[in-house]
């Protein structure tokens, strides 16, 4: 009978070995493949992030023509709004580009550390708000295009400079991210 326990004890213990060697494995690829993705991600977020950085250099400048052509027109009511936008090609906007961090923050976010999971949420709460005033500056600018008023050439001149503290704030965001 002794015999017999020391037997099923021997037998449990090889099963619980072979169970506990084959749960390392386990985790020793999952862990594998966590930083292989979390390597693509980093990749792919630092290369939009860039994009989106230089597309806002590139787009400041045009936006300040916009609202320098307002001022120099302001005052003058045979110029609408339309002729303004059509002297300056219309309203340019940066394309921010976080697809990266949206599949990362809705499957594997527990993989980042805090400090990126912060900056990260930052550069998406301002582009949440620049798509949010940019819509704005849209529902009020397409109904009062064909305007002359003075008025309303400052009120888009005002909404354009907000618009640009906004992205300032975020091209300072993004660069802080991609400098870590």
């Amino acid at each position: 009978m002794n015999k017999t326990i020391i037997e099923f004890f021997k037998e449990i213990l090889t099963i619980i070995v072979g169970i506990l060697i084959a749960l390392f494995i386990n985790n020793w690829n999952e862990d594998r493949k966590d930083a292989k993705y979390m390597n693509q991600i980093f990749i792919s977020m630092d290369k939009e992030l860039r994009e989106t950085n230089k597309d806002i250099k590139k787009k400041m400048p045009q936006q300040q023509t916009l609202i320098d052509t307002l001022g120099f027109y302001k005052k003058n009511d045979t110029i609408s709004i339309f002729d303004v936008m059509m002297k300056v090609n219309g309203i340019q906007m940066p394309q921010i580009r976080i697809s990266s961090w949206k599949a990362i923050s809705s499957s594997k976010i527990e993989l980042l550390e805090y400090d990126r999971v912060s900056a990260l949420a930052n550069i998406e709460e301002h582009t949440e708000l620049l798509t949010s005033k940019t819509q704005f500056l849209m529902r009020f600018l397409y109904p009062n295009i064909k305007d002359t008023s003075t008025d309303k050439k400052e009120l888009i001149m005002f909404m354009m400079q907000d618009i640009m503290v906004t992205e300032r704030g975020l091209q300072k965001e993004i660069e802080e991210v991609i400098q870590e």
